[in-house]
Order: structure tokens, then sequence, then C-alpha cells
């Protein structure tokens, strides 16, 4: 296969045969993304507060972050695994076009929301639970174009030097920096910049900021830590 990968090349899977390994496989993935993309917009808008057993320089007693957060790593899951039975532009594609999926989400949030409901209190509880900011929606969106796009890059970058042992090291690699990209973007854009160019809301201090920074990246690294087994089972079912 072209752009790194030697796998059989997705536009020959459903042509030879729709129902084997690899074709369900690719379809099973992308559900797996986009699911993920689409539950990380709904639940959003929730921050969570997970206390620690110790207090971290920096982070404090505990980490503050999107509810959107586990959602969001299985992306990153779901993309190292097409990027590496597929290849880059396979997973780049899917990147993108989730990009845009992104917009149809928000739309049929946003209709629903505005259409008149017959209960107001169970309206406005809905409005409340999936009425994401805008500075969220501003912070989340940038963040995914930017980090999701570095992630496949650097992975097919780290396997043209690696060929395809070490996938350990470039699923860490590539996840780690590119959910370290995600949580400054997503952080500044929704916390501090947004808030200060638009005028919505009010933006959170510097430590603040850094704080809410350093505990999200610290909680993102050790999924990616942990989901290595996980990208190495699919990977090695597929390819059996």
């Amino acid at each position: 296969m072209s752009n790194g990968s030697t796998d059989a090349g997705p536009e020959r899977l459903f042509a030879v045969d729709p129902l084997s390994r690899p074709a369900v496989a690719a379809v099973g993935l992308v559900a797996l993304f986009v699911t993920a993309l689409a539950t990380a917009q709904v639940t959003a808008a929730k921050v969570l507060a997970l206390s620690l057993p110790v207090a971290l320089p920096v982070v404090g007693p505990q980490i503050l972050l999107p509810g959107a957060a586990l959602a969001y790593a299985v992306t990153f899951f779901a993309s190292d695994c097409l990027a590496e039975l597929y290849g880059r532009r396979t997973a780049q594609v899917v990147v993108n076009v989730g990009f845009a999926m992104n917009f149809v989400v928000l739309a049929l949030v946003w209709s629903t929301l505005a259409a008149p409901g017959v209960d107001p209190e169970v309206s406005g509880a809905f409005g409340v639970a999936l009425g994401p900011t805008t500075n969220v929606v501003a912070g989340s969106l940038l963040a995914y174009v930017v980090s999701q796009n570095v992630d496949v890059v650097l992975f097919h970058a780290i396997r043209d030097r690696t060929g395809r042992a070490n996938l350990w090291l470039r699923n860490l690699a590539s996840t780690a920096t590119s959910q370290a990209i995600d949580t400054v973007i997503f952080v500044s854009v929704a916390f501090l910049v947004a808030p200060t160019l638009l005028g919505v809301g009010d933006a959170l201090p510097l430590a603040a900021v850094g704080a809410l920074i350093a505990g999200q990246y610290l909680l993102k690294l050790l999924i990616a830590v942990l989901d290595t087994p996980f990208v190495y089972l699919v990977v090695g079912a597929v390819r059996e």
C-alpha cells in the first residue's frame, strides 16, 4: 500500500470480500472514530473534577477536564489503528471528514435546542446539558483539526523511519505529541483567548490555564499508554 503501509488498500477491501476481516475492521474503526467524535461534542460542556490522592505541583489536588476527554482519546486510538492498517491517506480522509461532521453534529444539536419544546423545564435542562458555549466550540474545533492531522503525519513519519516494527513507539510518540498540542490549543482558546477576544465569559488567570493544561495532559498521556496494548490487539487481529 502507498503511504508507508504494506497492507491491501481500502479501495480493494470491499471489492474482494466485504465481509473479510480487514473490510469489517475498516468499517468498525471508522464507526468508532465517528461515534467517539460525536460523543465528544455533546459531552464537552460538562467539566469533570477528578480528585488525586496527593496534590501535584501546578495541577493541585484534582484534575479538571472536559467531559469529552475520554471520548476524544478514543478518536486517537481509532485514527492510529486506521493509519497503521490502511495508510496515511485513509486516516487523514477520516480525520478531515470527521472535522466536517463536527458541524453537522452542532447544527443538529443547535436546531433541536432552538425548536420549541412541550415542557419548558425539560427544554431548559436540555439546553444547559447540550448547549456548548462558543468558547468551547471554538477551542475544540481548532484543537481537533490541528492535533488529529499532526497525529497522522507524525505516526507515519516515525513508521517511514522504523518500518513495521516498533508500533508502540509511533503510537505513543504521535499520540503524546498530538494530545499535548490538542490540550494547549483547547484550553488556551476556550478559557483565555476566546473570552478575551470575543467577550463571552471571563478569561481565566494564566496560572489557572496552566493548571488545566497540565492536569488534562497528564490524564491524556496515561490514556495513551493504556491504549497501546489495544492498538496491538486490533492490528494483530486484522493482520492474522
